[in-house]
């Protein structure tokens, strides 16, 4: 997923996948990454919608996470915490970070039309980090959260409503780190996981689906640009249909892979729109987990693109509401 805009790309990534994505590809296979712009924690502005506070995980792999709280929970009386939303951002595992200025609007979004409690994690990125160097970051996150919670999350994040939320790639880490969570999910309180939101999750495989193949020449996630994420995100070997790509692949192997998410009552959510070539994958994956007996929501819109919820303000409002009516059945 790109953070340039949907309208006026300067890059076509079906010419130029590899500085679409903000990379030069090196005759030797090699790779260097061009500099994005960051967005630091501003405390300055007292009329922002949010107060947001960064956060050291691990200093060794330098990663972190950004705390997102609705600025007027500071100033309530009330003694009612907020859900806890820890998010995954998008990037097809090799660009992006917490800091990308287009995920700065959809953490305002969320921490204030549900309002919840946001906590967005950095995770080391592919290639020179492969899967699943991502997904055991944010295990640790999990358990850096349980451990020692900064004072903001102790004093206003429900402990005992957590959602995982990702977006694209992070839709996939919220997929793959749900399954995992929920084998040690005693280990994890009083962190209490009640479900997962994957937004526009970010799968793959060999055999091209219908909507990638209508969608081969997409101005914004053509499968050009998901294989050479693939490429460099996957372990050393692995194609397309290795199990963190692929989940039909995980499933078949594993029909009883959701047993404990079903056990632990665990409710999900999955978004997407017939904009972006991923969706039939999107929307096999929520048939397949239906038929599996997992508690699972499918919301699938028409028009739009991959990243759309980043990139367009009101698609942020809409997904937040979407969010906001997921989260209070709990």
């Amino acid at each position: 997923m790109s953070d340039q805009n949907h309208q006026t790309m300067p890059i076509d990534p079906n010419v130029d996948p590899y500085g679409y994505v903000g990379m030069v590809r090196h005759p030797d296979g090699s790779i260097t990454r061009l500099q994005e712009p960051l967005v630091p924690v501003d405390t300055s502005n007292d009329h922002s919608q949010v107060i947001t506070k960064d956060i050291v995980i691990n200093s060794s792999k330098n990663t972190w996470a950004r705390i997102i709280l609705p600025r007027q929970l500071l100033h309530s009386t009330t003694t009612t915490k907020l859900p806890l939303v820890i998010y995954f951002h998008g990037g097809g595992f090799v660009v992006a970070s917490v800091d990308t200025p287009i995920f700065q609007g959809l953490y305002v979004s969320i921490a204030s039309e549900i309002p919840a409690a946001v906590v967005s994690i950095e995770y080391r990125q592919a290639p020179e980090h492969r899967l699943p160097a991502a997904y055991q970051d944010c295990l640790e996150a999990l358990h850096w959260i349980k451990n020692k919670p900064d004072e903001l999350l102790a004093n206003y994040a429900d402990f005992s409503k957590c959602f995982l939320m990702g977006t694209s790639a992070g839709g996939n880490i919220a997929y793959h780190l749900g399954i995992d969570a929920a084998l040690i999910w005693d280990n994890l309180k009083p962190l209490e996981i009640k479900g997962l939101i994957l937004n526009q999750p970010f799968f793959g495989g060999i055999e091209r689906t219908q909507s990638e193949v209508k969608l081969a020449n997409d101005k914004m996630l053509p499968p050009i640009v998901s294989d050479i994420m693939w490429e460099l995100g996957l372990p050393e070997g692995a194609d397309r249909d290795h199990e963190y790509s692929n989940p039909m692949v995980g499933i078949k192997s594993n029909p009883n892979l959701f047993d404990q998410v079903k056990l632990l009552g665990w409710k999900m959510l999955v978004t997407g729109c017939d904009g972006d070539p991923l969706i039939d994958r999107q929307i096999n994956l929520v048939r397949v987990l239906k038929e599996l007996g997992v508690q699972v929501e499918g919301s699938f819109t028409h028009g739009a693109y991959h990243g759309s919820e980043v990139i367009d303000p009101l698609k942020a409002n809409e997904f937040s509401i979407l969010v906001k009516e997921f989260i209070i059945q709990f």
